[in-house]
């Protein structure tokens, strides 16, 4: 009898993880408790994923906002800072903000309208179309901007961001400027010392403020690369990823996690062996269709997996096979000529071959991320590890 499940998302339980956690040892026995107690059977190319905060606990990478703003200050001057193009998040940006400004003796913020670059909005368009304002063009100071919107509130959230944030950076010690602008070029009427802070379109924004005669430039991943006074670090991607972890402390990005990947994968092999992939993984890379927020405030969706979760899916359209190739055929048939199709495949690329029209041509890693994103969730469940199997399997697999 032919199999009749397909792919299948698991959250995983574990114990909550302290820094100096051994994960090897905790994913491992968590995946083969899973195993034991609801009866699976481990397959080759299973994937076992798990959280990017797990990971950081476990490395104790966290930092202070004292260690931001010695950061900050060394590398911006900390006088009058530009600081722009933030998220507006209390978890993602509002503890980096406080560092910032405590770098810094002014701050001049400025926000992107009508939304930042995740999708949380100040405004609507319809409300830039009814005063007149071409967002692509017009610097706003903050009374102009109150004057046309007044008081928005994030409609999650309930916090009017800019108020909220202008506080913030008053009562780190710093005086603030407020000024909404999507040119990066208006920042340096204020000041020729900026800090941007956008995720994906950072090294745009770097490149067009030096090439405008900014004299000081970084982004979020210029800020604790190294430790600063015995502080988490990440290499690659600074601030980036980092997330509210108390008041006065961030948890940054996990660093050096393809060791840990591949170890966990030879400990899978040994105890069941079955060789399956294993992969980190941050936000998924979806947007939420009402609140219109892109989910991805992390820099990159998994920061390391196992060599099996490299490239794209290679995968036929079911429907295009059995609407064109096989319209004639129907039952069994149909099920025989479409596996045969696929049975047909040899690895070489469907890019361009109508057969693939429709399939998501993004990457593995991004595509499972997300599921694990979702899987897992982010508040209480308790399952930061997923165990997913049937991922690679097709319409062929018995």
């Amino acid at each position: 009898m032919r199999r009749m499940i397909g792919t299948v998302s698991m959250g995983v339980r574990a114990p909550i993880i302290r820094s100096g956690d051994n994960l090897v040892d905790i994913v491992t026995e968590s995946i083969l408790s899973a195993i034991r107690e609801d009866g699976l059977c481990p397959r080759d190319r299973d994937v076992v994923a798990m959280t990017e905060a797990i990971v950081a606990r476990a490395q104790g990478n966290y930092a202070r906002v004292d260690d931001i703003a010695s950061d900050v200050r060394a590398k911006l001057g900390g006088e009058t800072i530009g600081v722009m193009f933030p998220i507006l998040s209390r978890n993602r940006f509002a503890i980096c903000l406080r560092g910032i400004a405590k770098g810094a003796k002014k701050v001049v913020l400025m926000l992107s309208y009508p939304s930042d670059e995740v999708g949380n909005h100040l405004v609507e368009l319809d409300m830039l179309d009814e005063k007149g304002v071409d967002p692509y063009k017009d610097v706003l100071s903050l009374e102009k901007y109150r004057e046309l919107f007044g008081y928005h509130k994030h409609p999650f959230t309930g916090v009017d961001y800019v108020e909220y944030y202008g506080n913030l950076i008053r009562e780190s010690g710093a005086e603030v400027e407020i000024i909404f602008a999507n040119n990066p070029r208006a920042i340096l009427d204020y000041t020729k010392n900026v800090l941007t802070c956008d995720i994906h379109t950072r090294a745009r924004t770097k490149r067009i403020l030096k090439a405008a005669g900014a004299e000081r430039v970084c982004s979020l991943d210029d800020i604790l690369t190294a430790p600063v006074n015995g502080s988490g670090y990440n290499e690659k991607f600074g601030l980036l990823g980092s997330n509210k972890s108390t008041e006065d402390t961030v948890k940054l990005f996990p660093r050096d996690c393809q060791d840990l990947v591949e170890a966990i994968q030879a400990r899978l092999l040994q105890e069941t062996g079955k060789h399956m992939e294993v992969m980190v993984y941050g936000d998924g890379a979806f947007k939420d269709p009402v609140g219109k927020i892109w989910e991805l405030a992390d820099p990159v969706v998994s920061p390391a997996y196992t060599a099996g979760l490299e490239g794209t899916p290679n995968e036929l359209k079911l429907k295009y096979l059995a609407d064109n190739d096989f319209a004639a055929l129907s039952g069994e048939e149909l099920r025989e000529a479409i596996k045969k199709e696929i049975e047909k495949k040899d690895g070489s690329s469907l890019v361009g071959n109508m057969a693939a029209q429709g399939t998501t041509p993004r990457r593995l890693t991004d595509l499972i991320g997300s599921l694990c994103d979702l899987t897992s969730g982010s508040g209480d469940k308790g399952t930061p590890i997923v165990y997913i199997q049937g991922y690679f399997d097709n319409y062929t697999a018995e």
